[in-house]
């Protein structure tokens, strides 16, 4: 039987919340305890056969100055407006850096948007300004996807997390239905371990647990707050982390919920700059 902290069947963990104060104990312990990662080499590597024992702090910035100083073992960052020397910095002191690659759409203003010509291209993301992609050319997208893909790793990150994977659950423009997003997304997860980069998903929770098998871990925005945790057990299940933010509330409120089932939660502004508040509350 798997046992999560504490010493009690993980399955246990993200079945109920903990109080406030045994959550802050617990995690206490559970850092104390954490076995020391090896220093990652070049370009770093993303240790799957361990997941199911990190307990790390983590760290997701897409703006502003990037903060290095962040006590955080994870970085999630921009693999365009991050530098080579950043991540050099970031992973000489032993940081796991995850790029954030939107695969599922595409802004004009993206140094490759050009190489989506206007037959893949649909609706426009209100809030983001972003254009929908369709998901089922596989012929088009693939290349633009690969080299993405090669920029992460030529500047040393490990792992890279899927954005805009969720094109069939919105207007897109075209008529995607489930079954071709999880064709996409598998297909996507392959590309990335064919080069080197471990996969994991952001968002698309009504597909989690078809994908949580192609995926070595997820990213969550707001899962308390809209009362949808429990949609990300298929990760915790597996030992895959699970890291959370949530946008708003009291971290001695959210984390007694999101630690409960075993995520590794963090307050942060929408607009994800550097500012971040980890569970507990210092």
């Amino acid at each position: 039987m798997r046992y999560g902290l504490g010493g009690r069947p993980a399955r246990w963990m993200h079945r109920r919340a903990l109080p406030a104060g045994l959550t802050f104990t617990l995690l206490v312990t559970a850092a104390a305890c954490r076995p020391d990662l090896t220093p990652p080499g070049a370009p770093t590597s993303w240790p799957t056969s361990s997941a199911r024992h990190w307990q790390w702090q983590w760290q997701w910035q897409l703006g502003g100055v990037l903060d290095p100083d962040v006590e955080a073992d994870v970085f999630v960052l921009d693999p365009v407006g991050t530098t080579a020397a950043q991540t050099a910095e970031l992973r000489s002191r032993d940081r796991r850096l995850v790029c954030q690659v939107h695969i599922g759409s595409v802004r004009p203003t993206d140094p490759d948007a050009s190489r989506y010509p206007a037959r893949v291209r649909g609706a426009t993301i209100a809030r983001s300004g972003r254009v929908w992609l369709d998901v089922r050319r596989w012929d088009v997208l693939r290349p633009v996807l690969a080299d993405r893909f090669r920029l992460c790793r030529g500047k040393g990150f490990g792992a890279v997390v899927f954005a805009d994977a969720d094109g069939y659950d919105h207007r897109s423009g075209f008529a995607l239905e489930f079954d071709d997003q999880l064709t996409f997304n598998r297909r996507v997860a392959t590309l990335a371990r064919s080069l080197d980069l471990s996969p994991g998903l952001l968002g698309d929770l009504a597909q989690v647990a078809a994908l949580a098998p192609d995926f070595d871990f997820a990213v969550n925005e707001e899962c308390v707050r809209l009362g949808r945790c429990d949609k990300l057990l298929p990760f915790v299940d597996a030992g895959k982390p699970v890291f959370h933010v949530e946008y708003t509330g009291d971290t001695t409120d959210f984390c007694v919920t999101s630690v409960g089932y075993g995520f590794a939660s963090i307050r942060k502004n929408r607009t994800l700059d550097a500012w971040r508040l980890p569970c507990p509350s210092p």
